[in-house]
């Protein structure tokens, strides 16, 4: 999966909201009065259209100031912004006021913490590529075997099985 920040689509980060949407509405405590689907289908909708709100003011912030997309004070001004219409339509004043607060603060520590992460996941995904992601310790009793020792391996294996059922059939007769 792309990560929505690296797909040219602009409507890539609403997707991106909207199917996160829907994975918390199916955990959501409502499922069972209102039905999964219902349920499902409400919460996609409305992290799509705050993802919309902020995304899209975020971008406008960015492209009236000329800044980079790693300027954290776009994502403070397009959270306090974007908060403050959606609060206004939700509660009133003082949802606008609480709203514009909150969505500041959790989309400036969301990009901060994409920022902060962006070389980790970079350094994993290398990691990957080189195809020693998954290396077994010293200590581990899996074993990967070579040819030689996998072949002396199946060897005593025939030699076993061939023991036991000498054994067997002497027991039988």
């Amino acid at each position: 999966m792309v990560h929505p920040d690296k797909c040219k689509n602009p409507l890539a980060k609403e997707a991106f909201g909207g199917i996160a949407g829907g994975g918390v509405g199916l955990v959501s405590k409502h499922r069972k009065v209102h039905g999964l689907a219902n349920i499902c289908a409400t919460y996609a909708t409305n992290f799509a259209i705050v993802t919309a709100c902020y995304c899209g003011a975020r971008e406008f912030v960015r492209a009236s100031r000329k800044t980079g997309p790693d300027d954290l004070l776009n994502s403070a001004i397009a959270g306090f912004g974007s908060g403050a219409v959606l609060g206004r339509l939700q509660g009133g004043q003082r949802g606008a006021l609480r709203y514009s607060f909150i969505f500041a603060i959790a989309g400036t520590t969301v990009d901060y913490a994409t920022l902060r992460l962006k070389p980790v996941l970079l350094k994993f995904k290398e990691s990957q590529k080189k195809g020693d992601w998954l290396k077994l310790p010293e200590w581990s009793p899996i074993q990967i075997l070579d040819d030689e020792a996998l072949a002396a391996k199946q060897a005593g294996e025939k030699q076993l099985y061939a023991q036991r059922l000498g054994k067997l059939n002497k027991e039988e007769s």
